[in-house]
C-alpha cells in the first residue's frame, strides 16, 4: 500500500520494517534495513557501519555485489528523503550469503514469497488490500480501525494522483503539501504531530485514533476535490488548495469538539498498547462517564 507516491512502500518481516522503491517495475530494497534484521541491530547507525564494512570487504574480495547496489532516495529517520543503498531481490540474496545469521534462510524464503505476492497483486490489486488487512490484524488493530486505515490509503493515493496530473512529482513537494493539509486540519505538521504522540520513526497514521483518521481523510479528500475543480498549475496554488482542504477538516473537527466538549487530538499511540486494547479502555471510560452523568441527575 502506497503512501509516499506510487513508487514507494514498506514491507514487514517479524515486525521489522523494510523500505523499498519500485524502479522500472522492479522492487529495490534498503540494504541497511535488511542488514539490521539479519544482525539483530536496533541501532540504525550501527547497521549502516556494519554494511559499510561488509561492502568494503566484498570489494576487496573482488565481488561485484556492491556495484549492483543503487543509491535511491528513501524516507529517513529524520523525515527527509535521503540517498540509501538499495538492491533488487537477486542482489539481496547474494548479500545475505555474506552475513552469518540464523535468520538468513527464513528471510530468503520470505523475500521470495514477497516477490511472488507482488506479481499476483499486479494481476489482482485486491490481494494487496487483503495482505494489508492481515498485517494490521496481526499487529493488534481492530477491524473498524483497519477499514478506516485502508480507506485513508486509497484517498491518499487519489490525492497524489491529482497532484501528479498537475505536475507535482517530487517527494519533497508531496511532503510540503501534506504538511499544509495537516497544519490546517490539526494545527500541527506531521512531524509536530509525531512529537505530540511521542513517536520517532513510526508511521503517524498507524497511531491515529478512528476520529483522527477520519478527519485526516476529510482533509485529503477535500483537497483532492478542490484540485479537480480549481485545477491549480503553480506550486503556490497547490499550497493554497491544500490549506483550503485542511480548513474544511478543521471546521468539521472543531464543530464536533464543541458538541462533545473533548478534543479530537489525542496523545495516544500504540507503541506499548495494542489499538484493540486501547479501544476497549476508551469504551469503558465512556460508559463510566455516562453512568456517572445519569446518576448525578
Amino acid at each position: 500500500m502506497r503512501e509516499w507516491g506510487d513508487e514507494m512502500s514498506i514491507i514487514v518481516f517479524n515486525n521489522k520494517r523494510i523500505r523499498r522503491k519500485l524502479v522500472n517495475g522492479e522492487w529495490f530494497y534498503s540494504v541497511v534495513d535488511i542488514v539490521a534484521i539479519l544482525t539483530e541491530q536496533n541501532d540504525f547507525q550501527m547497521s549502516r557501519k556494519y554494511w559499510n564494512k561488509l561492502a568494503e570487504r566484498l570489494r576487496k574480495e573482488g565481488s561485484e555485489v556492491v556495484t549492483f547496489c543503487h543509491r535511491l532516495k528513501l524516507l529517513a529517520e529524520d523525515g527527509k528523503f535521503r540517498e540509501t543503498d538499495c538492491a533488487n531481490k537477486e542482489t539481496i540474496f547474494r548479500i545475505i550469503q555474506s552475513i552469518p545469521s540464523k535468520k538468513a534462510e527464513p528471510f530468503k524464503l520470505w523475500l521470495a514469497k514477497v516477490g511472488s505476492e507482488r506479481i499476483d497483486e499486479i494481476e489482482n490489486p485486491e490481494l494487496a488490500q487483503e495482505r494489508m488487512k492481515e498485517i494490521y490484524d496481526k499487529k493488534g488493530y481492530s477491524k473498524q480501525w483497519i477499514d478506516k486505515r485502508l480507506r485513508g490509503i486509497a484517498i491518499r493515493q487519489n490525492l497524489t494522483d491529482e497532484w501528479k496530473e498537475r505536475g507535482v512529482e517530487g517527494q519533497s513537494d508531496f511532503a510540503i503539501l501534506t504538511a499544509e493539509i495537516s497544519k490546517a486540519s490539526f494545527g500541527m505538521t506531521p512531524n509536530e504531530y509525531k512529537k505530540f504522540k511521542g513517536l520517532k520513526n513510526e508511521n503517524l497514521r498507524d497511531h491515529m485514533t478512528d476520529l483522527e483518521l477520519i478527519f485526516n481523510m476529510l482533509g485529503e479528500a477535500s483537497t483532492s476535490e478542490i484540485e479537480k475543480v480549481q485545477n491549480p498549475q503553480e506550486f503556490c496554488e497547490h499550497i493554497l488548495v491544500s490549506r483550503k482542504g485542511g480548513e474544511i477538516a478543521k471546521n468539521a473537527r472543531e464543530e464536533l469538539e464543541q458538541e462533545t466538549g473533548e478534543s479530537i487530538l489525542s496523545e495516544e499511540n500504540y507503541l506499548t498498547e495494542k489499538e484493540k486494547t486501547a479501544r476497549e479502555k476508551r469504551k469503558k471510560k465512556i460508559l463510566v462517564e455516562m453512568n456517572e452523568n445519569v446518576g448525578g441527575r
